[in-house]
């Protein structure tokens, strides 16, 4: 089992130091190599289950296991891939995606023809030299996500990795995304508000409720990959699952 978590909730305090119940009672179990989309409405806490699965913040009460090892701080083992790019401003494209190779003292010159096959997959192996100001928002955010799959952790942690990209571009990250995962099945969990992505890239789909976040049902993807998105299955799951998301807010 790669996650346990364990009646979990999460309260934070807000500038009027009113407390707010932002998850509530989850428990859920994640297998080891399976893809994982988080969905649900705005604010219902997708993002802050994520953060407490990576050891950034550490829940109110309720605890979360890694192989049945309790998170109580972030891990090199859990790589994490923010919405923002948190990209190094004064480190070029290739050094960006190399940082995590260098320190873990691996080879350089193996680490950085590696990060060039990389680059070439997404179309920005004449960018390597270029610094984060010289990109736009999705070549920042195509470089963030390469710096964290190269790094190839024990499993992958992406909030809305893609949301910020344009469709083809979405559509092409995501068909090479699942193609890297596919080789290695390394433990991913994708937070996203497109149902459309998560039927094409997940192999279960939890669906929260509205704030307080509460597990409303998870969803087994049975449909064979390579998924065809205008296919038939395709689109009848991608209207059930709406159909649940849009019923938690009533």
């Amino acid at each position: 089992m790669a996650f346990k978590i364990e009646n979990v909730s999460k309260t934070f305090t807000s500038k009027d130091n009113v407390e707010v119940l932002a998850l509530d009672n989850i428990n859920l179990e994640i297998e080891s190599g399976k893809f994982v989309c988080f969905v649900g409405p705005s604010g219902c806490g997708k993002t802050t289950l994520l953060r407490l699965m990576e050891g950034f913040e550490n829940p109110t009460q309720g605890q979360i296991y890694d192989d049945d090892e309790l998170v109580q701080n972030p891990s090199r083992e859990r790589g994490f891939i923010f919405q923002d790019y948190s990209l190094f401003p004064w480190l070029n494209v290739i050094d960006n995606v190399v940082f995590g190779l260098n320190i873990a003292g691996k080879d350089e010159a193996e680490s950085k023809e590696r990060a060039l096959t990389y680059l070439d997959a997404v179309g920005l192996k004449e960018f390597a030299d270029k610094y984060p100001h010289e990109l736009s928002g999705g070549m920042k955010q195509r470089v963030a996500i390469i710096r964290s799959v190269i790094n190839e952790s024990k499993s992958l942690l992406m909030d809305e990795p893609f949301s910020a990209l344009d469709v083809q571009t979405r559509h092409h990250l995501q068909k090479q995304f699942i193609s890297n995962w596919a080789s290695r099945q390394r433990t991913t969990i994708f937070v996203t508000h497109d149902v459309d992505e998560a039927v094409f890239l997940a192999d279960e789909i939890v669906i929260f409720t509205k704030r307080p976040g509460r597990i409303k049902k998870v969803f087994t993807n049975t449909l064979e990959r390579p998924r065809d998105r205008d296919s038939a299955e395709f689109r009848n799951f991608v209207v059930e699952i709406t159909k649940h998301i849009d019923q938690t807010d009533e």
